[in-house]
């Protein structure tokens, strides 16, 4: 009895230092959490942003009839563009790139289009190719606006202006496009939204609350009139294709939406994006 009435004492003993140990690790783990969290939300940019600062020319990138031209910013930042006028009748890509790399990595992407004759506009982002300043959806939203309008004053007319938005840059096409004339709208492997493609990416994170930029293209494409090519591979893994089909799904007429089915993220020239495009902007500009 004696053993049994000393068992019934410490029982409540352990039970709290058991108690007390649970609620450390998980008052530890709440504090790593919110920690990590934190640094999420503080360093966003940092895992949105891969820029390759280095300036290269276009000549030293085998375009010989591209030529590099600066850009200056109201607010003092100063933007490399890469440009080339196009063969008489021809169109002119407004180009603008994903997250990573810069302009360099487009540059066998540019030579085809050059072969084809259309002109280029190819904008390099704050901190990208040699750009100043810093990234953001503001400040590409801005400088589209102002890549645009430069290529205007060089006597482009609105129709004759295929807005070329790759990966990241579909969402700063669609915000251009949305806000100016222009004569069609290619989205290379475009997302619904980048707080979509980060929560996908990022399921521990809520990201949803965090993103400052969210780029929400399942917005902006509502707002736009001018002709849309969607591309997208099947077998993209770094945004899905089902957000390529949702995007055309809310696209106003005309629209297009081109699958292939081997491609992946940044390969679809590749499997024939070029020769489509080429064929989406001839039928979109006809009278």
């Amino acid at each position: 009895m004696r053993r049994d009435a000393r068992l019934t004492l410490w029982a409540p003993r352990e039970t709290s230092a058991g108690m007390s140990v649970l609620l450390k690790i998980v008052l530890t783990a709440a504090i790593a959490y919110a920690c990590l969290v934190l640094a999420a939300w503080l360093g966003q940019r940092r895992l949105m942003y891969f820029p390759d600062s280095s300036r290269i020319s276009p000549a030293v990138a085998g375009l010989t009839d591209i030529e590099e031209r600066l850009l200056d910013v109201s607010d003092g930042a100063r933007l490399v563009t890469w440009q080339a006028a196009p063969r008489s009748g021809q169109p002119t890509l407004l180009y603008f790139h994903g997250n990573a790399g810069g302009l360099v990595n487009r540059a066998g992407r540019f030579a085809r289009y050059q072969a084809i004759g259309y002109g280029l506009l190819a904008v390099s982002y704050r901190g990208y190719s040699g750009s100043t300043g810093s990234p953001s959806e503001r400040a590409n939203y801005d400088d589209a606006i102002l890549a645009y309008e430069a290529l205007r004053q060089t006597g482009v007319a609105p129709e004759d202006i295929v807005v070329y938005g790759e990966s990241l840059g579909s969402g700063v096409a669609l915000a251009l496009a949305a806000q100016r004339e222009v004569g069609a709208v290619v989205l290379d492997a475009p997302y619904t939204s980048v707080v979509d493609v980060a929560a996908g990416q990022y399921p521990f994170l809520p990201v949803r609350a965090l993103l400052t930029d969210r780029y929400e293209s399942n917005a902006l494409i509502r707002q736009v009139t001018a002709p849309v090519l969607i591309l997208h591979g099947a077998r993209d893994t770094v945004i899905p294709v089902e957000m390529g089909r949702n995007l055309y799904a809310l696209a106003k007429e005309p629209k297009r939406l081109v699958i292939f089915p081997d491609g992946r993220h940044v390969d679809l020239d590749e499997h024939g994006a070029a020769q489509e495009v080429q064929k989406w902007v001839t039928e979109a500009r006809k009278p």
